[in-house]
């Protein structure tokens, strides 16, 4: 049976802050004068205005809870009902106009509880205005329900006084079982969430990120709901417990419940018809239209949810977009793309730049015997057509997959990796560096593309876009040992030669360096990279490996340029002096879009284990310290990869090698930029791509020129550049 409370009348608009939670000598609007900065002088209605009020149908429990502000104008109020304690600011015969919505300053045909308003707003058919506080020229049009409730905590994962700790908010991100749960509060960032996800066996880290959410909020009741100066709301239903930033957009939406809308006059957070979203935290500059569903949720800043998408117990990065498609339990790092009606992702922690195809299903609970498995995939990680995985399974950066159904776990430790299933042969095949041989077009293309979508106001925490970064170089430089070792054992197999195991890893060095044409008649074969019976092929191994190292050289070539321009470094003995003396090739994770060496997060950890740190914002200022940082560790970084790669100490890293390396460099990056021409020059060549065209000027029209394309003449400038500063160096350095 439904529970229908009476009470009297008068009591409409009052008593919001029950009296056991109110302190000592406060009343119930303690809260909401705090709130309110508007710094208006509020003033009671003349007997004249009260009158004016009554001839224009407007009613009141008490009109000397109505208080205005100089500069109110009783003639723009009609047709409403005033409950409470209401304050109104200045009203002046305008009307305001946005986005071709016209509507006359003023309060019409609305019931308001206890709420403030700002100056110059348009209140028009608010069936129900309820503990709201406004601010000005707002426009707040046909809303069934805009209404803040005592205990509201606008998305945030904390509890109120006197609620029980079953009430709070968990957002079961990672993994489906709510074994990596965490709680959602407006700014957490996702290094956040993934250290929350991750360091489960760490119980005082734990204890301490619950308490620091704890600490972020207060736990009184009492709080207004809050919209921001010029956000108009237009044609929706219900807004509930919604703590809005200025110059939002909400139109047409059927549920909004329990969330906080970040929004800012440059970076307008827009949400569009037929959306419900509950219990989330939305970043600046977001965008959600049309029957979008989100339930227990963040999103970054710049993200997206487009055509009936359903965000679910999840994490959403800046930068990305899910468009028709589903996602339940899973923690998305910046610039994740992701469209088509029939995609689905579950469970999984995607670190970034990845785009999900149409079909693919990523999802423990369609193909695993329970519902607690996960997926790991590195930046770059790319699902083709129609792709269905197992879980668990984990993938390097980079690694795209080719359409089909993969049957068993798979641990892909390569990046830039093609993943197949050759069913015909009943095996997997996997091709090394597959990116640089067949599509440079797209891998170069993406880097740019992301750092241009990257629309975030704040950009205090820098997110690494480009493929050759210190966690793409240590993955490569572990594929080389991996791919050496493969290749020794092939050789050993097919010539029926026994390698000591402490020779393994030099003697496929050694083949892979010196004898490219024997490498390439073995079959190289592993068995750790699926968790099944049958075979996993390496393809073109040595030409995997070959790649691999001249891309490691040439990342340590850009850094030492970069290095040496930001340092003003002239001549030879100058760099010699300022290289580092023991440079150490350390770990380093991806953190939410931020890389950090992973002695930094274990430093962190340990701070927050003793104490030493003691609160989001303490967090949140070491990643700035680690942004600022960063040019000066990746350098290091870059420079003891490729001593290892060379095989060679500092002291051995001489002018002569040097300059060498240099010219190494740049017919590498030349060589990259004819990859480029050639991977975008097939859809100018290919039968199949031309056929669609009976001439080819039609072609150019439709697909415009090959030499007109804007990112070829862009990565052209960018290898002149690169050129310049390797001869400017060389001159120096002479």
């Amino acid at each position: 049976m439904n529970i229908i409370n009476k009470k009297p009348i008068s009591a409409l608009g009052y008593d919001f802050i029950a009296k056991e939670f109110l302190p000592k000598g406060k009343n119930e609007y303690y809260l909401r004068n705090k709130q309110n900065r508007s710094g208006h002088q509020y003033r009671q209605l003349t007997a004249t205005e009260i009158k004016q009020l009554k001839k224009n149908d407007n009613t009141a429990d008490d009109w000397n809870k109505i208080l205005v502000t100089d500069g109110f104008n009783p003639q723009l109020v009609r047709n409403c009902s005033f409950y409470g304690l209401v304050r109104i600011g200045r009203l002046e015969s305008y009307y305001v106009e946005f986005n071709n919505l016209n509507l006359p300053v003023g309060l019409y045909n609305s019931t308001i509880i206890s709420s403030d308003i700002g100056n110059n707003v348009a209140i028009d058919d608010v069936a129900y205005l309820s503990h709201y506080i406004i601010g000005d020229e707002c426009i707040l049009v046909n809303i069934n329900e805009l209404a803040t409730t005592n205990h509201a905590k606008f998305g945030n994962g904390v509890v109120k006084q006197g609620e029980k700790e079953s009430v709070r908010i968990w957002m079961e991100i990672c993994n489906e079982n709510a074994g990596r749960s965490i709680l959602p509060f407006n700014g957490i960032q996702p290094a956040d969430a993934w250290l929350w996800a991750k360091y489960r066996d760490n119980e005082k880290l734990l204890d301490q990120f619950k308490k620091f959410t704890d600490k972020r909020f207060d736990t009184k009741r009492g709080y207004y709901g809050k919209i921001g100066d010029r956000t108009v709301v237009k044609n929706s239903k219900i807004i509930k417990d919604v703590w809005m930033g200025s110059d939002a957009y909400i139109k047409g939406a059927n549920k909004i419940k329990n969330i906080t809308i970040n929004s800012s006059p440059k970076a307008k957070t827009q949400i569009g018809e037929g959306c419900e979203l509950v219990n989330g935290i939305i970043g600046f500059g977001c965008r959600i239209f049309y029957g979008v569903k989100a339930v227990r949720f963040v999103m970054g800043d710049n993200a997206q949810l487009k055509y009936g998408a359903r965000l679910i117990n999840s994490y959403l990065g800046d930068n990305s977009t899910i468009s028709c498609c589903e996602v339940l339990n899973s923690l998305i790092f910046p610039a994740h793309e992701q469209h088509h009606n029939n995609s689905f992702l579950c469970a999984a922690t995607i670190l970034g730049q990845s785009n999900m195809a149409a079909g693919a299903t990523i999802g423990s609970n369609h193909n695993s015997r329970s519902a607690d498995g996960e997926l790991l995939a590195g930046r770059g990680f790319w699902p083709g057509l129609c792709v269905s995985l197992k879980f668990n399974s984990k993938f390097a950066a980079y690694t795209i997959i080719a359409k089909g159904d993969f049957s068993s776990e798979l641990n892909i430790p390569i990046p830039f990796s093609l993943v197949s299933n050759d069913v015909s042969n009943d095996r997997l095949v996997i091709m090394p560096g597959y990116w640089f041989k067949y599509n440079m077009y797209a891998l170069a293309r993406n880097s740019g593309k992301y750092e241009k979508r990257d629309k975030r106001v704040n950009k205090y925490l820098h997110i690494e876009y480009d493929f050759l970064a210190p966690d793409t170089i240590n993955e490569m430089i572990t594929a080389l040992d991996v791919l050496a070792t493969l290749t020794a054992k092939a050789w050993a197999a097919k010539h029926r030669k026994k390698i000591h195991a402490k020779d393994v890893l030099k003697k496929g060095h050694q083949l892979l360096t010196n004898e490219t044409a024997i490498c390439n008649e073995l079959e190289i074969t592993t068995d750790d990279f699926e968790n099944a019976n049958r075979k996993t092929v390496l393809l073109k191994v040595p030409e995997a490996y070959k790649i691999f190292k001249e891309l490691i050289l040439l990342y340590g070539v850009q850094q030492l340029l970069q290095w040496i321009d930001h340092k003003n470094i002239n001549n030879w003995q100058q760099c010699l002096k300022a290289l580092p003396k023991k440079p150490n090739r350390n770990e380093w994770v991806n953190i939410g879009g931020p890389l950090v060496p992973a002695s930094s997060l274990h430093s962190l950890i340990r701070k927050i284990n003793a104490k030493k740190i003691n609160s989001w914002d303490e967090v949140h200022a070491f990643y700035q310290q680690k942004t600022n940082s960063y040019p000066n560790e990746k350098f290091r970084h870059a420079f003891a990869a490729l001593l290892e790669v060379l095989k060679i100490p500092p002291s051995k890293f001489t002018k002569k090698l040097f300059l060498q390396l240099l010219q190494e460099a740049l017919a590498t990056k030349e060589w990259m930029y004819k990859g480029i021409i050639a991977s975008r020059a097939k859809d100018y060549t290919n039968p199949f791509r031309t056929m669609m065209y009976e001439t080819e000027k039609e072609m150019e029209k439709v697909i415009g020129q090959l030499g007109d394309n804007d990112f070829i003449q862009q990565e052209q400038t960018a290898l002149n550049h690169f050129a310049t500063a390797i001869n400017t160096v060389t001159e120096r350095f002479h």
